[in-house]
């Protein structure tokens, strides 16, 4: 498996800034992505049709770019976590993750053994279709791979502090929608409550020796998120960028015309 220089930035105390993708699934994506300053690229399955063949596309097309492909599984399972890193993933975010049985089942199906139960398979997409040893590919999977794990439930938040502390889980994401969906004030993100969450998260992720991240839908989103102690920042998301870059450009063009 390649370096991840995600990893190795947010574990010796820096901070990654990258993107996520939705929308476009297509070959040049990645490219772009890296092109405008992206050092990661999560692609999702949660909120879209995407399947693994859509996904194994999209990572096989950011080899030529100089960022991280990471993935967003629909949800806690052995089978949607070890296809997509077997098709090149170097890094899994599993949403709504709420104890340390959820935890520890996310690191058993990423990692080989001894660390964790992912079933083997070399000499294909994720090791680069290479042959070499197998016992330098298991350790180089095993420590290269970026394990991120959703906070986005009132039960997650009271759960923190145990979740941070399974070996192999690298970073508390936060889920700001979702989680103040669950505790009942949506998208209420000054609300005291969640920006209490949003401190114990940071706190726990901190004693833990992780890293705390979170998804900022805006330039100044992500400045706040930085200050509050966000470490590694998802600026919004490809169809979002799209759509607000065209109508603020459209907008623009069509002042212009009414001064005429």
């Amino acid at each position: 498996m390649r370096e991840n220089a995600v990893k190795r930035t947010i574990a010796s105390g820096g901070i990654s800034l990258g993107t996520m993708a939705f929308e476009f699934n297509t070959t040049g994506l990645a490219r772009l992505a890296a092109g405008a300053g992206a050092e990661f690229v999560i692609f999702d399955q949660e909120h879209t049709g995407w399947s693994v063949e859509t996904i194994r596309m999209l990572v096989a097309t950011s080899g030529a770019a100089d960022m991280v492909p990471m993935v967003r599984v629909p949800t806690t399972q052995y089978h949607l976590i070890a296809r997509v890193l077997d098709v090149g993933a170097r890094g899994i975010m599993v949403p709504m993750v709420e104890s340390v049985e959820q935890a520890r089942l996310i690191v058993q199906s990423a990692k080989y053994p001894p660390v964790g139960r992912r079933g083997p398979a070399f000499g294909v997409a994720h090791d680069d279709y290479s042959s070499g040893s197998v016992d330098e590919k298991i350790k180089s999977a095993n420590d290269e791979l970026l394990l991120i794990a959703q906070i986005e439930t009132a039960v997650g938040v009271e759960s923190v502090e145990r979740i941070a502390a399974v070996d192999g889980i690298d970073v508390l994401w936060v889920g700001h929608f979702d989680l103040t969906n669950f505790m009942g004030i949506p998208a209420q993100f000054a609300h005291p409550r969640y920006l209490e969450a949003i401190k114990r998260v940071i706190a726990a992720a901190e004693a833990a020796g992780k890293t705390a991240g979170i998804m900022a839908s805006s330039v100044e989103d992500a400045q706040q998120a930085l200050d509050q102690g966000f470490r590694i920042v998802a600026y919004s998301g490809d169809l979002w960028l799209y759509q607000r870059a065209l109508s603020e450009g459209l907008a623009t063009i069509r002042a212009h015309t009414s001064k005429e």
